[in-house]
């Protein structure tokens, strides 16, 4: 996607809480269970991370940034994301409230919300204020003592003020109930809003005044603290099924708030497509990305049937369709690709930041940055980081089969950069290739790590990548 060409995105990842994943970890040989929540977070983190670099790529300026989680990680994402953003670009955390508290845990506070960080992309916004609704029955002390008149019908009301601050204007200077002013209005209007109630005589020979209903006003300018929106439970009719499904009154909301009619609007993780339900009730331009071919499939049924579009190529054209790629990858595919766009596919697929360049690489075609290499770093937001801080390379080989001869190249490009760990992915590797990265292993206790194509198209590669 070109750079600076999204006006809004917005990203509702999931976190594995509760998965068990085995991996290797760190630097040495050692297998254990992933269970543990800090290390899970790590995972997650080093995941998300190429990932935001890639959505703050295509930002623009003006555009904006949600990031949805949930207590799990939700400090360890927003250093993450000031690192990525700039923390001057930080605009709010939202909270969310998405359940009410049930069973009480002992000495515990329910973990109630979820948190929303909301980032600029440096320049001017485009910010429509959200405004709460009045609730006539739970006012605060001001606005109760404003509207303090009510109708018989119920509705609350003030008396506003009539009169002309601009003592000169002949033209709407008359005698009205017998009370002579320069007026606001017109003595045509004055008689019409008279005759239909809004405007009234406290008592004779008062100055008449305006009727301000209370349900006519915005209502109060709303805080980061939601907790008007309730969740999506069992019987609501937007259900799917979908696990972590999100209320369309939140995407409503949020895409309502920082973009305008015919902007585009991003969800890369966009799950059952309520972002693009969203987006497309409000006449945005939206473009959704999902790992899951199920979960396309399923946003797909659900934009037929919610919003009348059809997946036809022509009508998305004319903008009164929608159209669904590149679903799934295949080896086949895979071998005509590009070079160059095979290397992508595969390094973002490891979780890593592609080089900027194309040629003079050094034998480096990707990097996977662990936690700890964000730790003092000094220029946050740069894709491509210094080679003296510490990332795992990623080399790539459109190759039936590796051979020991492509093993040794990067090798020597490990030692230059001064990587202990590697990643090679390629369709295949020989006998000679594998027996090489273990001498290199128990000679030089550098490891590299050989993914095959059809490992990652299956998935089975998470007790390898860490």
């Amino acid at each position: 996607m070109p750079d600076a060409s999204i006006d809004l995105i917005y990203i509702d990842p999931p976190f594995n809480s509760n998965r068990n994943y085995e991996v290797f970890w760190g630097e040495t040989k050692e297998k254990r269970s992933f269970e543990d929540r800090h290390e899970s977070t790590r995972a997650y983190i080093d995941y998300m991370r190429p990932r935001c670099v890639e959505l703050a790529r295509v930002l623009k300026k003006t555009g904006s940034f949600y990031y949805h989680c949930d207590w799990h990680a939700s400090h360890y994402v927003k250093a993450m994301l000031d690192g990525i953003f700039g923390e001057n670009n930080f605009q709010t955390e939202i909270i969310w409230q998405r359940t009410f508290s049930k069973g009480l845990a002992f000495a515990a506070l329910p973990n109630n919300h979820d948190t929303i960080f909301y980032y600029g992309g440096g320049g001017e916004l485009t910010f429509n204020r959200p405004y709460n609704p009045y609730d006539p029955d739970n006012l605060d002390e001001k606005t109760a003592s404003k509207y303090c008149h009510r109708d018989p019908d119920g509705r609350l009301y003030q008396l506003d003020n009539l009169t002309n601050p601009n003592p000169d204007r002949p033209n709407l200077t008359y005698e009205f109930l017998g009370v002579n002013r320069v007026w606001c209005w017109t003595k045509e209007r004055m008689q019409e809003a008279y005759a239909s109630g809004l405007v009234v005589q406290p008592s004779p020979g008062a100055v008449p005044r305006l009727k301000r209903y209370l349900d006519e006003q915005e209502g109060r300018p709303m805080d980061s603290v939601w907790t008007d929106i309730p969740p999506i439970n069992s019987q609501a009719k937007e259900r799917l099924g979908y696990p972590t499904q999100k209320p369309l009154a939140l995407l409503d909301r949020i895409i309502q708030m920082s973009s305008n009619e015919n902007d585009i609007v991003l969800d890369a993780f966009c799950g059952c497509g309520t972002a693009l339900v969203a987006a497309q009730n409000l006449k945005r331009q939206w473009i959704g990305i999902d790992i899951s071919p199920t979960a396309c499939r399923v946003m797909a049924h659900r934009l037929r049937r919610d919003c009348g579009l059809r997946d036809e190529e022509p009508l998305w054209k004319i903008g009164r369709g929608f159209v669904l790629k590149n679903l799934p990858w295949t080896e086949k595919r895979l071998r005509e690709l590009p070079p160059f766009e095979f290397e992508n596919w595969a390094v973002v697929e490891l979780g890593g930041i592609k080089n900027k360049v194309q040629v003079g690489d050094k034998g480096i075609d990707g990097r996977i940055f662990p936690v700890s290499a964000l730790e003092g770093r000094q220029q946050p937001g740069v894709e491509d980081l210094p080679l003296d801080e510490r990332f795992y390379a990623v080399q790539v080989k459109q190759k039936d089969k590796v051979g020991r001869p492509d093993i040794d190249a990067f090798e020597t490009a490990m030692r230059r950069a001064k990587c202990d760990k590697g990643f090679f992915v390629s369709f295949d590797f020989s006998n000679d290739a594998m027996q090489e990265i273990g001498r290199f292993f128990r000679e030089e206790h550098r490891i590299i790590v050989p993914f095959t194509v059809k490992q990652i198209l299956d998935g089975d590669i998470a007790q390898k990548l860490a």
